[in-house]
């Protein structure tokens, strides 16, 4: 970046009539993978269909995500206040925040001045507390940062967290089966702790998988659809970029919810009909311009 970039692009925009840059712009706060499909790989592209900008803070690097036997990672923390500085110097404005996987205390600690920084009335942030799956943390999680994620929730407008990480958000005891009465309860545990728009994804319900739709002073939704294959990497992210694009657009949470399930199934459908392995993510390409 040149010296006085600030400076520059205020002038260029006199020059042009005092133009205000009216492009629509979402931070992204996520690792970033070179090969697997997931976190800001398939974020930027998703953001950038949706027609905003992608900004986007790499909290490490991975030649290729932790599903593969071996890979390559530089860690960014160390690097992340400094390159958030650059990003105040150009006096930056975004109309989304999203955050992905922080992967120790200091990270959340860093997010969370970031969005008091960056965070203005219009602001909308999405948190997408990546910490655990199917009952149980991440093997690279501790308690201490679980604990420290809860923090940055009474920061987020909405939060999509699956059914695992909503109970480690809450304290609630984890469980395989839910009822309605349950999930609003959980739901709205979550609410209270700040978000207005709640989303908990990944529910099994035996042969379908569901996610719950809440948002205060709405009626809560259930979207559910028959399973297809197995996990697969990235559809968080996905599910968590779409979720964000349409807030920034204006787009209905219900519909946005339901919008982002339909996207990822029909993704996961053609991958399996691609033979694209499952450490290999969802073939989101074949799709991308179907996303509004």
């Amino acid at each position: 970046m040149v010296p006085g970039a600030a400076k520059q692009r205020e002038i260029e925009g006199d020059n042009m009539g005092k133009i205000r840059d009216s492009q629509k712009k979402i931070a992204v706060i996520n690792d970033l993978s070179g090969f697997g499909r997931c976190s800001i790989a398939v974020e930027l592209p998703i953001i950038s269909a949706m027609k905003i900008q992608c900004c986007f803070v790499p909290t490490a690097v991975f030649s290729n995500h932790t599903g593969f036997q071996s890979f390559f990672l530089e860690d960014f923390t160390d690097k992340m206040r400094s390159y958030m500085d650059e990003w105040r110097k150009l006096e930056l404005h975004f109309q989304g925040i999203c955050t992905g996987f922080l992967g120790s205390p200091q990270q959340i600690a860093i997010v969370t001045d970031f969005l008091k920084d960056f965070k203005e009335k219009d602001t909308i942030v999405i948190v997408d507390p990546v910490m655990g799956d199917y009952g149980k943390m991440y093997p690279t999680y501790s308690m201490e940062t679980c604990l420290k994620m809860r923090e940055l929730i009474p920061l987020a407008d909405i939060i999509t967290p699956n059914l695992t990480e909503a109970c480690i958000l809450t304290g609630i005891p984890y469980e395989e089966k839910w009822s309605r009465k349950k999930l609003l309860w959980l739901a709205e545990t979550l609410s209270a702790m700040g978000p207005e728009k709640v989303v908990i994804t990944g529910i099994i319900q035996g042969e379908f998988i569901a996610n719950y739709c809440y948002e205060k002073g709405a009626e809560p939704r259930i979207f559910r659809t028959i399973k297809a294959g197995t996990q697969r990497s990235g559809t968080g992210d996905i599910f968590a970029s779409i979720i964000a694009a349409d807030a920034v657009n204006g787009t209905a949470f219900e519909q946005s919810v339901r919008k982002a399930g339909r996207f990822i199934k029909k993704c996961i459908l053609k991958s399996i009909e691609m033979g694209i392995p499952l450490t290999d993510g969802v073939c989101f390409e074949e799709f991308l311009h179907t996303l509004k």
